[in-house]
């Protein structure tokens, strides 16, 4: 039993020479996409695929183009909205008013004729 290295046959320096085991690599075409921070991202695409207009910066994710002189304005985020805040979008004042006394008076009606509430 042979031991010491669990890779044999191996050299330093041993493995594909190139592009002659591999064949030939495909045409490339490296894009610059610049975003707000003015981070650079320079992917590469096939030489005969349609480059996209925009692209997520993977430094920060914020939407990137090519035009390093104007880039996209970073996305507006909508602060976290309560439920309340979205009663009070469908509901004016007067309309919870009059909610909140028929719901009041429904109550003390069953309270004033002894049923249980639960």
């Amino acid at each position: 039993m042979a031991g010491g290295s669990a890779i044999r046959g191996s050299r330093v320096g041993a493995g594909p020479m190139g592009e002659a085991e591999r064949g030939d690599a495909a045409p490339r075409l490296v894009v610059s996409y610049f975003c707000a921070h003015g981070h650079e991202t320079r992917p590469a695409f096939a030489a005969d695929a349609q480059v996209p207009e925009t692209w997520d910066c993977p430094r920060c994710g914020l939407p990137a183009n090519l035009d390093s002189a104007n880039p996209p304005p970073p996305p507006k985020i909508e602060p976290y909205k309560t439920h309340l805040a979205y009663v009070k979008e469908r509901r004016s004042d007067s309309e919870a008013d009059a909610i909140l006394t028929e719901a009041l008076k429904t109550l003390r009606d069953r309270r004033a004729r002894g049923e249980l509430i639960y």
